[in-house]
């Protein structure tokens, strides 16, 4: 059983998964709509990771006897100025989601919760591969600069990303493939 303090932590931050899973659909339209299909296709399989990110939660909240609470999501933006402001923003927003998961550990540890505190150890994990693929995703469009070559031939790179997550929840997210 979970602390009521806990559970509305996690509540909140399953609005935050799901309000990321959002931004990435929506950036997968910009470049979509740029003609930039790996690029918009690298965003979709952003999108399936953070709707897995809130369904872990989800069945974290519920295997502790508590309720899963969902509220209303936030528009995300739906312009940027470029790829490269995509994966800027990108990696403010895994910013500030890091900043959230550290902020769940936290109270995990201060309310004495064992069992959060190692569910979360993944979360804080995650984060750091998160910023690092921003970070060089950011790294490698400012090299390209105005290059259109060299730009074609990262979006076929981007192309290649799979998910490598379940999108099925219907079975829980653990399950098998």
């Amino acid at each position: 059983m979970l602390k009521k303090e806990i559970t509305e932590a996690l509540n909140e931050q399953i609005n935050k998964e799901i309000f990321s899973a959002y931004l990435y659909m929506s950036m997968s339209a910009y470049t979509s709509d740029l003609v930039l299909k790996g690029f918009a296709s690298w965003f979709m399989v952003q999108y399936h990771e953070e709707m897995y990110h809130a369904m872990k939660m989800y069945e974290y909240i519920q295997s502790q006897g508590e309720s899963v609470v969902l509220k209303a999501i936030e528009a995300p933006a739906t312009t940027f100025d470029s790829p490269l402001d995509t994966f800027e923003k990108t990696l403010e927003h895994e910013q500030f989601v890091t900043q959230s998961i550290h902020d769940l550990m936290d109270l995990a540890i201060e309310h004495k919760d064992h069992a959060t505190k190692i569910f979360l150890e993944w979360y804080v994990s995650e984060q750091v591969e998160e910023e690092d693929t921003a970070g060089d995703m950011i790294a490698q469009l400012k090299m390209i600069g105005q290059d259109a070559h060299a730009l074609l031939m990262m979006d076929r790179e981007l192309a290649v990303r799979a998910v490598g997550i379940p999108v099925d929840f219907s079975k829980g997210v653990e399950q098998e493939g």
